[in-house]
């Protein structure tokens, strides 16, 4: 099946090379382009699109305030929103993770690397960079960063206690950055079994994705955070 990507850019430049780039890849094809964040929510909706490619700095309706009104709509709930940043350390990507993006990726990142970001974003079965974006959120928490929407550890609280016990141990390794191969090595169970625990506690606690699991696991004090 063809990934179906939306590029959401104000620098036209960008937009083009991008273009060229994923439309070059036999399973994937540019179905639009936006040049802020408005655009790019009307076009999610009326292109099909299946990941949005979000720059966070536009003019006018910015990308977080886009991933936020993606995120909200039930319409555009199989959209995955991957941000895209020149700073990689940079507290609106802890936030735009809050708003419901899958992860996030550097423009300096190598073609290769932005390819395979779309696709395991368009999967919606791995984080893209856990192990980058996990140590960004520590980092942020570390700092007393607060939930965006209001949130807070007693609320998220509240949610963990639905878990199962395998569920709650698997939700800390996610957050580890650890794949679902990886967790299946740890607990000796299949992929597969790792899989369902993860699609069970996603359910439960509202989550799009791994990686508002990993905020989760963070904002509700299951997992502390550690700067290094």
């Amino acid at each position: 099946m063809t990934i179906r990507v939306l590029l959401a850019d104000d620098q036209a430049l960008l937009r083009s090379a991008f273009k060229v780039l994923v439309d070059s890849e036999h399973d994937m094809e540019v179905v639009g382009e936006a040049a802020d964040g408005a655009e790019a929510v009307e076009l999610a909706r009326s292109a099909r699109a299946d990941v949005v490619l979000m720059d966070i700095r536009m003019p006018g309706t910015d990308g977080l305030a886009a991933t936020r009104m993606i995120s909200a709509d039930p319409g555009l709930a199989d959209v995955r929103v991957v941000m895209l940043t020149t700073f990689e350390v940079d507290e609106y990507v802890v936030q735009s993770l809050r708003a419901g993006a899958s992860g996030f990726l550097g423009k300096g990142a190598e073609p290769e690397e932005m390819l395979n970001a779309i696709r395991i974003a368009a999967a919606g079965d791995a984080l893209l960079s856990p192990a980058a974006t996990k140590g960004l959120i520590a980092k942020f928490l570390a700092q007393g960063g607060s939930s965006e929407d209001g949130q807070d550890s007693g609320v998220y609280s509240e949610r963990l206690a639905a878990l199962t016990v395998r569920e709650r141990e698997v939700l800390v390794l996610v957050a580890g950055g650890h794949s679902n191969d990886e967790i299946a090595d740890r607990l000796e169970v299949s992929p597969l079994t790792v899989k369902t625990h993860v699609n069970r506690a996603m359910a439960k606690l509202g989550a799009r994705d791994r990686a508002q699991l990993v905020v989760i696991a963070y904002e509700s004090g299951l997992v502390r955070p550690r700067v290094d």
